[in-house]
């Protein structure tokens, strides 16, 4: 019986290898790709938090509350309620607070949480529509299939399973609550959004896995403010989730960044504080 050969083996197995790994190359999803393509053009340093700070006194709104901490532990003595020599506080505060995500079942009872959420769709490509100089002029407008048609003509068809954010530079309102919520003296406020042309497009035709917003709506504000939400309620039962409250989207650009979208896992949460960043190529 012939000896196996060393080296015939070593290049069988370098073989198989290299074959499974074409092979995972070329099934990978688009989007996983389009991630891959942007890491590799990805220079240490180049990194935008796209995240508010959230604090008491923050602008929100008056039904839900104010944030509040309670140092139970505190380096200085008489502070903390129950000692010393650390830090240690006890934060109140609804899970929809600062830049938060909003996850499916927040508007689709029995539909996913946010602990429900998978990782792998917090890593995403970052597409990002400008509004900005139409909000200017305009601040009840909304996004068109105009606005996603120049993009496209610039940048190629929307990406499947993206990452979608409105820029309208509405975060440059924060912190002044009057400014930033924008109600005249009948109780309406005047804030950009999504239609729902756009966002059918994005979610049916384009499958984006999540879209974002400087505002803290998804609908505008003059639909909002009569309490019913029917662009958010639409777009989390399509099972997929959303950031609200972002910011400097003027430091990203339209096409070739990654998002880094992340948040506590939460058991059974319909939102939570979340932390955004970008990597740009």
């Amino acid at each position: 019986m012939a000896r196996p050969c060393g080296p015939c083996i070593a290049l069988a197995v370098l073989a198989a290898a290299a074959t499974a790994l074409l092979t995972a190359i070329l099934l990978r999803p688009p989007e996983t790709t389009a991630v891959l393509r942007a890491l590799t053009g990805w220079e240490r340093g180049k990194i935008v938090d796209l995240t508010l700070p959230f604090y008491p006194g923050m602008p929100h709104r008056e039904a839900l509350g104010d944030e509040v901490i309670e140092p139970l532990f505190a380096h200085k003595p008489g502070v903390g309620r129950i000692g010393t020599g650390a830090q240690l506080d006890r934060y109140t505060l609804v899970g929809q607070w600062g830049t938060h995500v909003d996850a499916p079942v927040h508007f689709g009872a029995g539909m996913r949480s946010v602990d429900q959420l998978r990782a792998d769709e917090m890593i995403l490509p970052l597409v990002v529509l400008d509004i900005h100089a139409a909000v200017q002029e305009n601040p009840d407008y909304v996004v068109s299939m105009d606005d996603v048609r120049r993009w496209e003509e610039q940048h190629g068809v929307i990406p499947e399973r993206a990452f979608i954010v409105l820029r309208s530079d509405w975060s440059k309102r924060w912190p002044d609550a009057s400014a930033y919520f924008n109600t005249d003296a009948q109780g309406i406020s005047h804030t950009p959004g999504w239609s729902e042309a756009v966002l059918r497009y994005l979610d049916l035709d384009r499958q984006a896995v999540a879209i974002g917003h400087e505002t803290p709506d998804t609908d505008p504000g003059v639909v909002a403010s009569a309490g019913t939400y029917p662009l958010e309620s639409w777009h989390l039962r399509q099972d997929r989730f959303q950031i609200e409250m972002l910011c400097n989207l003027d430091r990203v650009p339209a096409a070739g960044a990654v998002a880094i979208v992340t948040w506590p896992k939460v058991k059974g949460g319909s939102g939570f504080p979340a932390r955004v960043i970008a990597l740009l190529p």
